[in-house]
This record gives C-alpha cells, structure tokens and sequence, in this order.
C-alpha cells in the first residue's frame, strides 16, 4: 500500500526521535488477544475481532493499543507534548446499514499534551487529523481526560480512565450522517451531523500476574454518545446511544 506524503514524514518524524535513544532498547509489554465490540461508532451491532496488544516505550517514544505511536518531543517537570499517529477504523455499510457508504480505515495524525507527576497518574488532551479517507472522509477530532492506576493487591494492578471525544462537523457526517441518497437506499432517515462532543468512555482496566514476564490483562468500557452523534438517525433507528466493550489479551513482558 502507498503511503501518503504526509504520514511518511510524520512517521520519519518518530523514527528520528526514536533513533536519538535506540541505545536504550524498547521495554514494555506485547501480546494477542480478542475483543468484543460495537462494529462501527453507531453501536448498530456487534463484532467479536482479534487484537494486538503493545505497551513498549523507546526513550521518548511509545507504542500504545489505545494511544498508538507517539513521541514525547517536550518533556518537564511532568509534562510532556508532542506528534501521535493512530489507526481510525472504518465502516462496512452492510446488514442493516446497507445503502449508507462504506467508511474507509485511516489514520490519524495529531499532537498532545499530558501532566503525570507520579507514573500511576495522568491527564492529557489530544488533538488530531484523519486522513486518507475517501470522498471526503475525515476531519479533526480529539479527546480530553485522565487515567489512574492502583494496587489491587496479589500482584494485581488496575487502572481506571474517563475521556471526552469531540469531532469536527466533517468527521461526524463522516459516521453520523445520512444524505438524502443514502435515506433513500438505506430507508434511515437524513440526518445532518454537526461538530461538537461525540461521546464520553470511562474504561476499567486490570492486569494479573499469570507467571514470570506474562500477564492476563482485560479492559471494560462504557461509551455514552451525546450531542449530533446521539441524535443521529443512524443511532435512533439502528444503533444505541449506550454501547459497551470488552476486551482481553496475553501479554509478555521484557
């Protein structure tokens, strides 16, 4: 597949950064696992799907499940900022969203911001940009929030996070929309999407100890859509405005 111009920069970006602490050698976790989840933002059915799993810093720069590749340009006094890429999933418009267009997998480029004085706490904002979409697919989209990580005893350590995601106009139509073509084909109502707050997830992670350097680590998360999302008719007459996900993996630790 071609990269575009602007992803290969950005990711030329990171390996700079990374390459400034190669010396070090990478930490963390990977693994495998399987989730079960809302198959598109809508909530209009569900998917059982497998899934990687990374927790790897590099010096300054980290690859996440959740977060995927950044790079902590500015570091001080607890702060941190600096370039992210992520992975956006798509839409199959299939079953009963036939007729609205499929949404094609992109990636997201961005900035952040986050203060975490102590290594089990954190809040952070996130700003960025979806491209490769097609047809005009994409726009800005980001998240504000924080996480807190606890002892649960027996080796077992959780962690808990709340995060408020928000979109560009463009971005929700790209998911929450329904034009008059696609009402038509779809027989779900036109829907105009604006810009604004698109849902709020709190998630409840846990990780336990399964032998040396392996773990068991599963995440629960609750996503409440609100604003344009939850008006949506694509919501309203197929989806649900409350979802849920769960996810489990196998980890090794070095």
């Amino acid at each position: 597949m071609k990269t575009s111009a602007p992803v290969f920069m950005f990711l030329t970006l990171l390996s700079v950064g990374a390459g400034a602490h190669a010396a070090d050698g990478p930490s963390g976790e990977v693994g495998v696992g399987i989730g079960y989840q809302p198959s598109d933002p809508s909530g209009s059915r569900y998917q059982t799907v497998p899934l990687p799993y990374f927790d790897v810093d590099w010096g300054d720069v980290s690859l996440d499940t959740d977060d995927g590749l950044t790079w902590s340009a500015l570091k001080t006094d607890g702060w941190s900022a600096g370039p992210f890429i992520n992975y956006l999933s798509g839409r199959n418009a299939n079953g009963s969203l036939r007729g609205l267009r499929d949404v094609s997998d992109m990636a997201l480029l961005g900035g952040f911001v986050q203060y975490s004085p102590a290594e089990f706490w954190r809040v952070y904002a996130q700003l960025g940009q979806a491209v490769g979409g097609s047809g005009g697919q994409g726009g800005l989209l980001g998240q504000v929030g924080g996480e807190l990580g606890y002892p649960l005893g027996l080796g077992i350590i959780g962690s808990s996070q709340l995060a408020a995601h928000f979109a560009d106009g463009r971005q929700m139509s790209t998911f929450f929309g329904v034009s008059a073509s696609e009402a038509q084909a779809s027989g779900i109502s036109a829907y105009h999407a604006s810009g604004g707050f698109q849902n709020v997830t709190l998630t409840q992670n846990v990780e336990f100890p399964l032998a040396q350097h392996w773990s068991l680590v599963a995440s629960v998360s609750w996503v409440r859509l609100v604003g344009s999302a939850a008006d949506s008719s694509i919501v309203r007459e197929q989806g649900d405005v409350n979802q849920g996900s769960v996810q489990t993996a196998v980890s090794y630790k070095f």
